[in-house]
């Protein structure tokens, strides 16, 4: 969730001229396009926008229902379709999912107010003109990270609209956080204080990350000297560094609700999230449930995701163990090969159910 531009000062202006340099300075191949399955946009919903992924020529027949991909609110949404052959989103769309996808947009500093229940409003309306748009009477839902745990709220407030839900590495049970957890902890960390200052900034959240692996950022210039003469590496350093330095502000009420009521409070698990003074109860998801997991991801650990399917009424459940970290898993060399197959046909089963 951090590039190497989360240093201070001219040292990461220093390190964003040599990833240029090293990776295209003497390339004469452009960079490679970020973001590039084709999309449509349904529907424009303040700073957000819900977008319907095109199925390439050749394609398996749409599933009956939709799928709807909802990312995190505080990254950059296209990492779920970074560039060719590492992309989520193209590999559903090729695989005939009729998938949309909602891009949270970038707050500016009068979003500073915008809270977690009105997030719900808005993933609930983007259900709605997915749902009308496709003509479904209902569509699964694939959220990451922050999102995941959004879209299991949802599912559980409004389970009659779901028919599958994926979490994609999303923390559900937040005493299992891991180091994130701990320094988060109410004991002393005090969300209410930070939100006082108004939007949280994307440095802010990229220090806290950093600071949970100091040396990863030059780790990751030293590591990629080793392959910098292949074409493939130097297109995906760039697509990286590119999204992991693109990140966005978190609205002020929605993130202390966040850090309050699920990191500090753990109120999800145990019965106590509400929404709109209704609560979140995990038993009302019946739905099919697959949980996927990172092997060595530090940002939401495995047993935080799988916790779900512990807490939720679904008998029908599958968990997928892949291998690398938050974001690897996701865009990394194997996700291609074992990641997106695999989620692509375990939907395309409860979709066309």
């Amino acid at each position: 969730m951090q590039g190497i531009l989360d240093l201070p000062g001219t040292m990461a202006q220093s390190l964003q001229e040599l990833a240029t340099t090293m990776a295209f300075g003497r390339d004469p191949m452009p960079p490679p396009q970020l973001a590039p399955t084709p999309k449509d946009t349904v529907l424009r919903d303040g700073i957000a926008q819900l977008y319907r992924f095109r199925r390439p020529e050749g394609a398996p027949s749409a599933t009956r229902r939709p799928l709807l991909v909802v990312p995190s609110m505080i990254n950059r949404w296209y990492v779920l379709d970074l560039r060719r052959g590492n992309s989520f989103c193209e590999a559903l769309a090729a695989a005939g999912i009729d998938a949309y996808l909602l891009d949270w947009g970038v707050p500016q500093d009068e979003d500073r107010y915008f809270t977690w229940d009105e997030a719900q409003d808005r993933l609930h309306r983007m259900v709605r003109a997915a749902l009308r748009d496709s003509g479904a009477d209902q569509l699964a839902i694939m959220g990451y990270c922050m999102g995941a745990t959004l879209s299991t709220i949802y599912t559980a407030l409004h389970p009659e609209k779901v028919c599958a839900l994926v979490n994609l590495a999303g923390p559900i049970d937040f005493s299992k956080g891991g180091l994130l957890a701990h320094m988060v902890d109410r004991r002393w960390f005090d969300s209410s204080a930070v939100a006082a200052a108004g939007n949280v900034a994307p440095t802010q959240m990229q220090n806290g990350f950093s600071a949970m692996r100091p040396t990863l950022n030059l780790s990751k210039i030293v590591g990629y000297v080793d392959r910098m003469g292949s074409k493939s590496a130097r297109d995906g350093f760039y697509a990286m560094e590119t999204w992991g330095n693109d990140n966005i502000p978190f609205p002020a009420a929605a993130y202390e609700t966040y850090i309050t009521e699920l990191y500090q409070k753990n109120n999800l698990v145990r019965g106590e999230h509400r929404v709109r003074g209704r609560v979140a109860d995990l038993k009302n998801i019946t739905c099919p449930i697959l949980v996927i997991g990172a092997e060595r991801d530090t940002i939401c650990p495995l047993p935080a995701a799988q916790a779900l399917i512990e807490h939720a009424g679904a008998t029908d459940t599958s968990v997928f163990h892949v291998p690398g970290g938050h974001v690897g898993a996701v865009v990394g060399s194997k996700a291609s090969k074992e990641l997106y197959p695999q989620t692509a046909a375990w939907l395309r089963a409860r979709l066309d159910a």
